[in-house]
């Protein structure tokens, strides 16, 4: 029988400048991603070993790196980038599921957000 669990970040924010728009580049925004990280885990619970999952701090860190990276026009891409460079880092991640929300999206009505949610299989 084999284990997985699953590790969530929840609401990791950052100031970055993604969108179409110019002046979304120029003035930028806050940038909410969740995170939701399936994990095969091997011998790391039975040992209670970090050095053998996924640490969550370095985690956010790849999050962070990428969100206040490069501009992306599409929140969509931005996502698939933070769960792929997740897989990447750490081989034990089974899917990555992202969402990245974006509060000042500008449509030309009244909303709290938008919301994009990119899964990535390993």
């Amino acid at each position: 029988m084999s284990t997985r669990y699953t590790i969530n970040l929840k609401n990791c924010a950052f100031f970055a400048r993604h969108g179409v728009m110019d002046e979304e580049e120029v003035l930028g925004q806050r940038f909410f991603v969740d995170a939701e990280l399936d994990v095969e885990p091997g011998e790391a619970l039975e040992n209670d070993s970090i050095a053998s999952t996924v640490d969550y701090g370095v985690a956010f860190v790849v999050i962070e790196k990428i969100v206040t990276g490069n501009r992306r026009f599409l929140i969509e891409a931005l996502a698939l980038e933070v769960a792929k460079a997740l897989c990447e880092r750490f081989s034990q991640i089974r899917r990555a599921k992202i969402t990245v929300r974006k509060p000042s999206a500008p449509v030309p009505g009244v909303l709290d957000y938008v919301q994009v949610t990119v899964e990535h299989f390993a």
